[in-house]
């Protein structure tokens, strides 16, 4: 499986979050670390853009030797889509840089998922949400986004699958749900969107 992590330094609530750092590692390296414990993952992508904005973050992959794709700022369904056709992948599983915390449970339980349902366009965890923020597994089929892409609009070209949610009806979608014993149940956000949050993922490490 292709893991595609989108990232971007020009957030408007927290510039250059990406880079900053949680005790020893800055937030990408997390949650690159924690796509890598899973053994499912054949290649791992971060998926940037051509902007200036994103020139020291691409720097910054560079010198940890990191897989980059760079493409349209705006257009992160386009720039997504590309960096699966580059790796030729029939399938990619998403990821969002602010996801420090990403369990690579939840990500070999949505690989299985897709083995016993090949037919299936979107394999998620969020169709409805049942998972803390920052737990976000979406499974899509290359093709299907594709076929797709051209009827999206420009918000919905941003946020990627807030189409097919959408237009579920079209599309052949599963979702997995958080189960009563799953360790993070009881946290609502994991995400980073402020400098505030950062306080909050790192009492969360230090706590697991």
């Amino acid at each position: 499986m292709l893991a595609i992590i989108q990232a971007r330094s020009n957030s408007r609530r927290f510039k250059n979050k990406v880079l900053s750092k949680i005790i020893d590692k800055t937030l990408i390296e997390y949650v690159i670390d924690n796509v890598k414990k899973s053994k499912k993952i054949k290649k791992i992508i971060v998926a940037t853009s051509t902007s200036r904005f994103d020139k020291k973050l691409v720097k910054f992959l560079n010198l940890k030797k990191i897989n980059i794709y760079k493409g349209n700022l705006e257009n992160v369904a386009l720039r997504l889509l590309n960096a699966a056709l580059k790796n030729k992948s029939q399938f990619f599983l998403r990821i969002s840089a602010d996801s420090p915390l990403i369990d690579y449970k939840m990500i070999d339980k949505a690989i299985l998922l897709l083995k016993k349902n090949k037919n299936t366009d979107l394999i998620t965890n969020v169709f409805p949400r049942t998972f803390p923020q920052g737990q976000s597994i979406e499974i899509i089929k290359t093709r299907i986004l594709k076929k797709n892409i051209r009827f999206m609009t420009k918000d919905e070209r941003e946020h990627v699958t807030k189409y097919f949610y959408k237009n579920d009806s079209n599309f052949k979608i599963k979702n997995f749900k958080c189960s009563k014993n799953y360790k993070f149940k009881n946290i609502k956000k994991m995400t980073v969107d402020y400098k505030s949050d950062l306080i909050r993922i790192k009492k969360i490490i230090n706590e697991n």
